[in-house]
Protein backbone atom coordinates (compact mmCIF):
# COMPACT_ATOMS: atom_id res chain seq x y z
CA UNK A 1 0.00 0.00 0.00
CA UNK A 2 1.05 3.59 -0.48
CA UNK A 3 -0.22 7.14 -0.20
CA UNK A 4 -0.83 8.70 -3.61
CA UNK A 5 -0.18 12.45 -3.45
CA UNK A 6 -3.14 13.22 -5.67
CA UNK A 7 -6.43 15.02 -5.02
CA UNK A 8 -9.83 13.39 -5.20
CA UNK A 9 -11.56 15.21 -8.12
CA UNK A 10 -12.49 18.62 -6.73
CA UNK A 11 -15.61 18.83 -8.90
CA UNK A 12 -16.98 15.79 -7.04
CA UNK A 13 -15.80 16.72 -3.54
CA UNK A 14 -17.81 19.97 -3.35
CA UNK A 15 -21.08 18.08 -2.86
CA UNK A 16 -19.89 15.21 -0.68
CA UNK A 17 -21.47 14.49 2.70
CA UNK A 18 -19.62 13.65 5.92
CA UNK A 19 -17.47 15.07 8.69
CA UNK A 20 -15.65 14.28 11.95
CA UNK A 21 -16.45 11.16 13.96
CA UNK A 22 -15.58 10.53 17.61
CA UNK A 23 -15.86 7.38 19.69
CA UNK A 24 -17.36 7.72 23.16
CA UNK A 25 -18.37 4.89 25.48
CA UNK A 26 -21.36 5.74 27.69
CA UNK A 27 -22.41 3.65 30.69
CA UNK A 28 -25.78 4.35 32.31
CA UNK A 29 -25.67 3.86 36.09
CA UNK A 30 -28.56 2.60 38.22
CA UNK A 31 -28.77 6.08 39.70
CA UNK A 32 -29.65 7.48 36.28
CA UNK A 33 -26.30 9.25 35.94
CA UNK A 34 -23.81 8.50 33.18
CA UNK A 35 -20.14 7.70 32.99
CA UNK A 36 -18.50 8.63 29.71
CA UNK A 37 -15.15 7.45 28.41
CA UNK A 38 -13.44 8.99 25.40
CA UNK A 39 -12.04 6.05 23.42
CA UNK A 40 -10.36 8.15 20.73
CA UNK A 41 -8.09 11.08 21.57
CA UNK A 42 -8.49 12.40 18.01
CA UNK A 43 -11.50 12.58 15.73
CA UNK A 44 -11.56 10.62 12.48
CA UNK A 45 -13.43 11.92 9.47
CA UNK A 46 -15.78 9.89 7.30
CA UNK A 47 -17.31 10.92 3.99
CA UNK A 48 -19.59 9.55 1.31
CA UNK A 49 -18.56 10.35 -2.24
CA UNK A 50 -21.83 9.08 -3.69
CA UNK A 51 -23.65 12.30 -2.87
CA UNK A 52 -21.27 14.26 -5.12
CA UNK A 53 -22.27 12.41 -8.30
CA UNK A 54 -24.59 14.24 -10.66
CA UNK A 55 -23.91 12.85 -14.15
CA UNK A 56 -22.51 9.87 -16.04
CA UNK A 57 -19.33 11.89 -16.53
CA UNK A 58 -19.06 12.13 -12.73
CA UNK A 59 -19.47 8.34 -12.51
CA UNK A 60 -16.77 7.88 -15.13
CA UNK A 61 -14.36 10.11 -13.17
CA UNK A 62 -15.11 8.28 -9.91
CA UNK A 63 -14.60 4.82 -11.42
CA UNK A 64 -11.28 5.87 -12.96
CA UNK A 65 -10.07 7.31 -9.65
CA UNK A 66 -11.28 4.26 -7.69
CA UNK A 67 -9.51 1.84 -10.03
CA UNK A 68 -6.26 3.83 -9.93
CA UNK A 69 -6.29 3.67 -6.11
CA UNK A 70 -7.05 -0.10 -6.25
CA UNK A 71 -10.10 0.35 -4.04
CA UNK A 72 -9.10 0.53 -0.36
CA UNK A 73 -5.42 -0.17 -1.06
CA UNK A 74 -3.96 3.31 -1.66
CA UNK A 75 -4.67 6.56 0.15
CA UNK A 76 -5.14 9.99 -1.43
CA UNK A 77 -5.90 13.64 -0.67
CA UNK A 78 -9.44 14.89 -0.16
CA UNK A 79 -10.50 18.55 0.05
CA UNK A 80 -13.22 18.70 2.71
CA UNK A 81 -15.56 21.47 1.47
CA UNK A 82 -16.49 22.43 5.05
CA UNK A 83 -13.03 22.28 6.63
CA UNK A 84 -9.92 22.81 4.50
CA UNK A 85 -8.65 26.25 5.58
CA UNK A 86 -6.83 27.76 8.54
CA UNK A 87 -9.41 30.55 8.58
CA UNK A 88 -13.20 30.63 8.40
CA UNK A 89 -14.69 30.03 4.91
CA UNK A 90 -15.49 33.73 4.43
CA UNK A 91 -12.19 35.05 5.81
CA UNK A 92 -8.91 35.71 4.06
CA UNK A 93 -6.08 33.33 4.99
CA UNK A 94 -3.30 35.17 6.83
CA UNK A 95 -0.05 34.04 8.43
CA UNK A 96 -1.39 34.55 11.96
CA UNK A 97 -4.43 32.28 11.61
CA UNK A 98 -3.05 29.37 13.65
CA UNK A 99 -0.51 29.38 16.49
CA UNK A 100 2.17 26.72 16.06
CA UNK A 101 4.10 27.43 19.25
CA UNK A 102 6.79 29.68 20.70
CA UNK A 103 10.49 29.79 19.96
CA UNK A 104 13.05 28.61 22.52
CA UNK A 105 16.28 29.32 20.56
CA UNK A 106 16.67 25.55 19.96
CA UNK A 107 13.57 24.15 18.23
CA UNK A 108 13.62 24.49 14.44
CA UNK A 109 10.69 22.23 13.46
CA UNK A 110 7.05 23.25 13.99
CA UNK A 111 4.19 21.02 12.75
CA UNK A 112 1.21 22.76 11.20
CA UNK A 113 -1.77 22.69 13.56
CA UNK A 114 -5.40 23.77 13.35
CA UNK A 115 -7.03 24.51 16.71
CA UNK A 116 -10.77 24.09 17.23
CA UNK A 117 -12.82 25.58 20.07
CA UNK A 118 -12.03 28.06 22.79
CA UNK A 119 -8.83 28.32 24.77
CA UNK A 120 -10.32 26.60 27.83
CA UNK A 121 -11.02 23.30 26.10
CA UNK A 122 -9.60 23.44 22.58
CA UNK A 123 -8.69 20.58 20.26
CA UNK A 124 -5.45 20.75 18.25
CA UNK A 125 -5.44 18.82 14.96
CA UNK A 126 -2.19 18.00 13.20
CA UNK A 127 -2.28 19.06 9.54
CA UNK A 128 -0.20 16.54 7.59
CA UNK A 129 -1.25 17.32 4.01
CA UNK A 130 -1.07 21.09 3.47
CA UNK A 131 -1.27 22.68 0.04
CA UNK A 132 2.33 23.87 -0.26
CA UNK A 133 1.67 27.00 -2.35
CA UNK A 134 -0.89 28.26 0.18
CA UNK A 135 1.25 28.18 3.33
CA UNK A 136 2.12 31.51 4.96
CA UNK A 137 4.43 31.63 8.00
CA UNK A 138 4.93 34.43 10.52
CA UNK A 139 7.24 35.15 13.46
CA UNK A 140 5.70 37.51 16.01
CA UNK A 141 3.17 38.45 13.33
CA UNK A 142 5.78 39.32 10.67
CA UNK A 143 5.30 37.29 7.48
CA UNK A 144 8.41 35.34 6.49
CA UNK A 145 9.27 35.10 2.79
CA UNK A 146 12.38 32.97 3.36
CA UNK A 147 14.39 31.27 6.08
CA UNK A 148 12.23 28.15 6.31
CA UNK A 149 11.16 25.09 4.33
CA UNK A 150 7.88 23.19 4.31
CA UNK A 151 7.49 19.44 3.97
CA UNK A 152 4.11 19.18 2.19
CA UNK A 153 4.04 15.45 2.89
CA UNK A 154 4.12 15.81 6.68
CA UNK A 155 3.06 19.41 7.33
CA UNK A 156 6.27 20.31 9.17
CA UNK A 157 7.82 23.78 8.90
CA UNK A 158 11.60 23.77 9.42
CA UNK A 159 13.42 27.05 10.05
CA UNK A 160 17.00 27.62 8.96
CA UNK A 161 17.66 29.07 12.40
CA UNK A 162 15.66 28.42 15.57
CA UNK A 163 13.25 31.25 16.46
CA UNK A 164 14.39 33.18 19.51
CA UNK A 165 12.88 32.46 22.92
CA UNK A 166 9.34 33.74 23.27
CA UNK A 167 8.83 34.45 19.56
CA UNK A 168 5.32 33.45 18.45
CA UNK A 169 5.30 31.07 15.47
CA UNK A 170 2.12 31.00 13.39
CA UNK A 171 0.85 30.02 9.96
CA UNK A 172 -2.06 30.21 7.55
CA UNK A 173 -2.81 27.53 4.97
CA UNK A 174 -5.13 25.43 2.85
CA UNK A 175 -5.00 21.70 3.56
CA UNK A 176 -6.31 18.32 2.45
CA UNK A 177 -7.44 15.36 4.55
CA UNK A 178 -5.65 12.05 3.88
CA UNK A 179 -8.27 9.39 3.17
CA UNK A 180 -8.86 6.05 1.48
CA UNK A 181 -11.95 4.43 0.06
CA UNK A 182 -13.71 2.33 2.69
CA UNK A 183 -14.95 -0.22 0.18
CA UNK A 184 -13.42 -2.50 -2.44
CA UNK A 185 -16.62 -2.62 -4.47
CA UNK A 186 -18.57 0.03 -6.36
CA UNK A 187 -22.17 -1.07 -6.78
CA UNK A 188 -23.76 1.24 -9.32
CA UNK A 189 -27.31 0.72 -10.52
CA UNK A 190 -27.46 2.85 -13.65
CA UNK A 191 -31.27 2.85 -13.82
CA UNK A 192 -31.49 3.97 -10.19
CA UNK A 193 -28.77 6.57 -10.72
CA UNK A 194 -30.55 8.18 -13.66
CA UNK A 195 -33.70 8.23 -11.52
CA UNK A 196 -31.90 10.25 -8.82
CA UNK A 197 -30.55 7.58 -6.44
CA UNK A 198 -26.90 7.87 -5.42
CA UNK A 199 -24.49 4.95 -4.85
CA UNK A 200 -22.75 4.39 -1.52
CA UNK A 201 -19.07 5.34 -1.84
CA UNK A 202 -17.62 5.63 1.70
CA UNK A 203 -14.23 7.18 2.44
CA UNK A 204 -12.41 7.28 5.77
CA UNK A 205 -9.57 9.45 7.11
CA UNK A 206 -6.16 7.80 7.32
CA UNK A 207 -4.03 7.85 10.43
CA UNK A 208 -0.66 8.61 8.87
CA UNK A 209 2.53 8.26 10.86
CA UNK A 210 3.53 11.68 12.11
CA UNK A 211 7.14 12.66 11.59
Amino acid sequence: MAFHDIDFPLALSRRISGGPVRRTEIVSLVSGHEERNQLWANSRRRYNAGTGLRSLDDLHALIAFFEARRGRFHGFRFRDPADHRSAAPSAKIVATDQALGSGDSAQVQFPLIKTYGDAADSYARRIVKPVAASVLVALDGAVQSSGFTLDAGTGIVTFDAAPASGVAVSAGFVFDTPVRFDTDELQIDHDAFTAGAVPDVPMVELRLKEA
